[in-house]
Parts: structure tokens; C-alpha cells; sequence
């Protein structure tokens, strides 16, 4: 089992975050026609790329989203960074 540091409550246990998606990804511009392959990709595509990576994570009892920096092969977690400051 991991933790997961949440910026906002802490070191928490895995089970209360959820994955959303890879972080920096661009979303198609929608004013634009986009083909069934590229919208495809956009949602469902992941690089899965091995060693530090930033993804985007959701911790279900605060409701808040940040990116979560760690090490895919070795399952370290380097830091969270919050999407908001807490005076928002």
C-alpha cells in the first residue's frame, strides 16, 4: 500500500486519491473539427513513461487536485504540488 501526500491534509493512504491523467497533456481544440483517432488518443493514450513523471491526482475527502511528481519505477514520491493556494 502507498501514501500519498496531499497538499492540503497530508500523508494519506492510497485509497482515498484518484488518478485523473497525465500531466501537460493538450487537450484537441474542440472549435475544430477533430477526428475520431486524435480525440482517441486525447482521452485514452498514455506514454507511460518509465522513471519521474508528473500526473494529476484527486484526493476524494478534500475534493482538491494537484500533480503528483514520483517515480514510476520505484513507486517514490518526490512532492505535491498543490493546484491552489489555500487562500483561494
Amino acid at each position: 500500500m502507498q501514501r500519498f501526500p496531499c497538499p492540503f491534509c497530508g500523508l494519506r493512504d492510497e485509497r482515498e486519491f484518484h488518478y485523473l491523467a497525465e500531466a501537460g497533456k493538450t487537450r484537441p481544440d474542440t472549435t475544430q473539427p477533430i477526428d475520431d483517432n486524435t480525440w482517441a488518443d486525447y482521452l485514452y493514450g498514455k506514454t507511460n513513461t518509465e522513471g519521474v513523471v508528473d500526473e494529476v491526482w484527486m484526493h476524494l475527502s478534500c475534493r482538491e487536485v494537484f500533480i503528483l511528481r514520483r517515480n514510476r519505477s520505484s513507486l517514490a514520491v518526490e512532492k505535491a504540488i498543490a493546484l491552489r493556494t489555500e487562500a483561494e
